[in-house]
């Protein structure tokens, strides 16, 4: 039986806390639009990936996240490939956020985190993405300035994403603060925690070391749109 993260949209979309975010065309799904552009086919067959095509796409573009490659579905083309490092939470460490005062983030903020994940580009983020699972952020003078939550959530797992700091407010220990807060919710809620990055991207992997994250698998993202 291969493992829930091999195929984390399957398992998030199927698994008993977002199951009611799926929308469905045929074989396919993905979460509800405004939520995520996640997609899965879980017959892997080159038939049933075609009913990929026919799922509604406001925001233009699906994603999928497999461990296995997967064929083009017929009636789409691939926007973007990319090999993911995909890491679990194994050993969490200690981490000061001395002078760092990290707030919950809620509706009301809703519009300043758009805001800031437009500017920032921490992945897909849109108008209802802050509802998928607890935000946390860092203010200064009154504008958000950082932020960290919670997207997909397989049983059993919860993953750390919307990860994010204002160019103007780097290198303060935000990141490494929000994503201790994060974590330790999901832990203390009997989980695992695990996230996706880009390895080549040297510093947010450095930092994921340190808070006790270690590489579990390579998995493949592909952005696609309808041809």
């Amino acid at each position: 039986m291969s493992h829930p993260l091999d195929r984390p949209v399957l398992s998030a979309l199927c698994g008993a806390r977002q199951a009611a975010l799926a929308v469905r065309a045929g074989a396919a799904m993905r979460f509800e639009a405004g939520y995520a552009t996640f997609a899965v086919c879980p017959d892997p067959t080159i038939e049933a990936l075609a009913d990929l095509a026919h799922l509604d796409m406001p925001e233009g573009v699906l994603i999928t996240v497999e461990a296995q490659d997967m064929a083009v579905p017929q009636g789409m083309v691939v926007v973007k490939d990319a090999v993911l490092a995909q890491m679990v939470l194994t050993a969490p460490a200690q981490f000061s956020r001395t002078g760092i005062a990290v707030e919950p983030l809620g509706e009301a903020d809703a519009a300043d985190m758009l805001a800031l994940a437009t500017l920032t580009e921490p992945g897909p983020f849109y108008d209802k993405t802050h509802r998928l699972g607890d935000f946390v952020g860092v203010r200064h003078d009154g504008r958000l300035v950082a932020m960290a939550g919670e997207r997909m959530k397989p049983d059993g797992f919860t993953e750390v994403s919307g990860v994010c700091v204002h160019p103007e407010a780097r290198s303060r220990g935000y990141a490494g603060a929000m994503i201790k807060v994060v974590t330790d919710r999901i832990l203390a809620r009997g989980e695992q925690a695990f996230l996706h990055s880009y390895p080549d991207n040297a510093g947010a992997m450095a930092l994921y070391h340190a808070l006790g994250f270690a590489e579990r698998a390579r998995v493949n993202m592909r952005v696609l749109a309808k041809a």
